[in-house]
C-alpha cells in the first residue's frame, strides 16, 4: 500500500521531492519499499515517537519552509482505484491551495458508513466549473447508522478522506495561532534534528518532540480554521484502517474468502485467512479474521476488527515483548529474523542484499557460528579476509572484529548461531559502518 501511495503520484505536473514521515524503526523498511517501485529520491522524517497526524504535517511543512511548495498529505493505508480522477483532483486542489486555503478531499459516500467522520459542505466557491470547491460547514463524528443514512440521503455529507493539501506556510501559520505549544515543539524539534544526507533521512530531536500534543490535523486545524474548504471526489476510495477494510477491498473467492498464504478453508464464508509460513486451517466458520504472524496470531470477529487498537495499548500495559520486538527485524544493509533462543544460544536467519555489508564490528559477550546457505559472502574475522560460497560457514570467538558482505547478484542467506551470556543488540560495538551508525 504504501508503494501504491508513492506510484498514484507519478502523473502529478511539478512534483517536488516525496517526504515519508515515519518512525525511526520504519526507515529501512520504508528505503526498501520506495526503490523496489523504482523511486531512487526520497527524504524520511524520523519521528522518535508517534504524536499523529499534526505534528506529522508540521514537520514536513517545516523541512520545505524555505521554498514554501503545496503540501500534498497523504496517508499510506488508502486504496484509490480512480487514480486519473484523484489526479485531477489534486491540480484542483492546489489551484485553491495556491490561494491560501487549506483543503481537504470529500469522498462521495458509497453507503452509510459508521467508520468514517463526515464533512458537511457549504458554498460553492466554482459555481458551475467542473472542478467544484466548497467551503467547509461543518466537520461530523463518526455517526451512528441512523444518522449516517440521513447524511447520506441529504447529499451534502461526505466521508472525511483525510488527506490534504495546503502551503506549507499557511498550514504552519495556522497550527501556531490555534496550537502554538504544538508549533513550537515542532521548530524545536526540527531545528536540532539529525540530517544524514547520504541516507536522505532527517532523524527530529526526541525531546522536543515527546512534548508535542497528540493531535489530528483535523483537530488541531481543519476544524477551526476559517480558510478550510472541501474538493468532493468520487475516485473508488477506501481506508484500509483494519483488517476488515481489507477484506471488503480484496477479491474474494465464490464463497467471499480472501485466503492469503498457506491457508486452506473447508465451510468457511465471508473470511479472511492470512499465513507468514505455516499451514492455516479453518473450519466451520463465518465472518472472522484469522491472521498468523511469526509475532502472534489473530483471531476475530470480522466486525470486530477495528478494536485491534484497544488490544494493542492492553498489550503495552502489560508490557508485552510483541509490541517492541518482531520476530522480523529490518537493517539497512536486509534483514535478520529470530528462529529460537534459549539461556545460552540463539539462531537467526540473516538475508543480506546484494552489494550490502554489516559494520565491523565485535561483540563481548557472544561468539558467532556463520553458515551461508544460499549467496557468496565476504568475511572478515580479525586479520583474515574469507571468501563463503553455499555450505561454507566459519567461527568467529568472542571479541574478534568481524564484518560480512554480500559480493553476489543475489541476496545473501546466513544462518547465524549466537553463543553466549547474552544475545542483546546492544552488545555490539561499531568501528565502520557505510550506513553512519557509528556513534563518536
Amino acid at each position: 500500500m504504501l508503494q501504491s501511495t508513492l506510484q498514484r503520484l507519478s502523473g502529478l505536473r511539478d512534483c517536488d521531492d516525496m517526504l515519508v514521515v515515519c518512525n525511526e524503526e520504519h526507515r529501512f523498511i520504508v528505503s526498501d519499499q520506495a526503490k523496489s517501485c523504482g523511486i531512487q529520491s526520497l527524504t524520511m522524517l524520523l519521528e522518535p515517537v508517534g504524536r499523529n497526524t499534526a505534528p506529522a504535517a508540521a514537520i514536513a511543512a517545516l523541512a520545505k519552509q524555505k521554498s514554501d511548495p503545496v503540501l500534498l498529505v497523504l496517508p499510506a493505508d488508502h486504496v484509490i482505484k480512480n487514480t486519473q480522477a484523484f489526479i485531477s483532483a489534486i491540480h484542483c486542489a492546489v489551484h485553491w491551495a495556491e490561494q491560501g486555503k487549506l483543503v481537504t478531499f470529500g469522498i462521495k459516500p458509497q453507503n452509510p458508513a459508521t467508520g468514517y467522520g463526515y464533512i458537511r459542505r457549504g458554498k460553492n466557491l466554482s459555481g458551475d466549473n467542473e472542478d467544484r470547491c466548497f467551503t467547509v460547514n461543518a466537520f461530523v463524528e463518526k455517526p451512528d447508522s441512523v444518522r449516517a443514512s440521513e447524511y447520506v440521503e441529504s447529499g451534502d455529507y461526505f466521508w472525511n478522506s483525510g488527506m490534504f493539501a495546503f502551503k506549507a506556510s499557511r498550514y504552519f501559520e495556522e497550527l501556531n495561532k490555534f496550537e502554538p505549544g504544538l508549533s513550537m515543539s515542532c521548530e524545536a524539534a526540527f531545528k536540532n534534528s539529525e540530517v544524514d544526507a547520504s541516507l536522505d533521512f532527517i532523524r527530529i530531536e526526541e525531546q522536543s518532540f515527546n512534548e508535542c500534543k497528540n493531535i489530528s490535523i483535523d483537530y488541531a486545524v481543519m476544524e477551526r480554521t476559517q480558510d478550510a474548504v472541501m474538493i468532493p471526489v468520487d475516485i473508488g476510495w477506501s481506508d484500509v484502517g483494519s483488517w476488515q477494510g481489507f477484506w471488503e477491498v480484496a477479491d474474494k473467492d465464490t464463497e467471499g474468502n480472501i485466503l492469503v498464504g498457506d491457508a486452506l478453508a473447508y465451510d468457511v464464508r465471508d473470511s479472511l485467512l492470512k499465513s507468514d509460513d505455516k499451514l492455516l486451517v479453518a473450519m466451520g466458520l463465518d465472518n472472522v479474521v484469522i491472521v498468523d504472524t511469526d509475532d502472534v496470531t489473530l483471531v476475530a470477529d470480522k466486525s470486530k476488527s477495528e478494536n485491534i487498537k484497544e488490544v494493542v495499548n492492553d498489550l503495552k500495559r502489560r508490557q508485552r515483548a510483541e509490541t517492541e520486538v518482531h520476530a522480523e527485524v529490518h537493517r539497512p544493509w536486509g534483514s535478520f529474523k529470530g528462529m529460537e533462543q534459549t539461556d545460552y544460544y540463539q539462531v537467526k536467519k540473516l538475508v543480506l542484499k546484494p552489494g550490502a555489508k554489516i559494520s565491523l564490528q565485535l561483540h563481548h559477550k557472544r561468539s558467532e557460528h556463520w553458515v551461508v546457505v544460499k549467496g557468496t559472502a565476504k568475511v572478515v574475522r580479525g586479520d583474515e579476509i574469507l571468501t563463503l560460497n553455499k555450505d561454507q560457514s566459519t567461527f568467529i570467538r568472542v571479541g574478534t572484529k568481524h564484518q560480512m558482505e554480500n559480493i553476489g547478484d543475489e541476496p545473501l542467506e546466513v544462518i547465524e548461531v549466537q553463543t553466549g551470556t547474552y544475545f542483546g543488540e546492544d552488545d555490539i560495538v561499531r568501528f565502520d559502518d557505510i550506513y553512519g551508525r557509528v556513534q563518536a
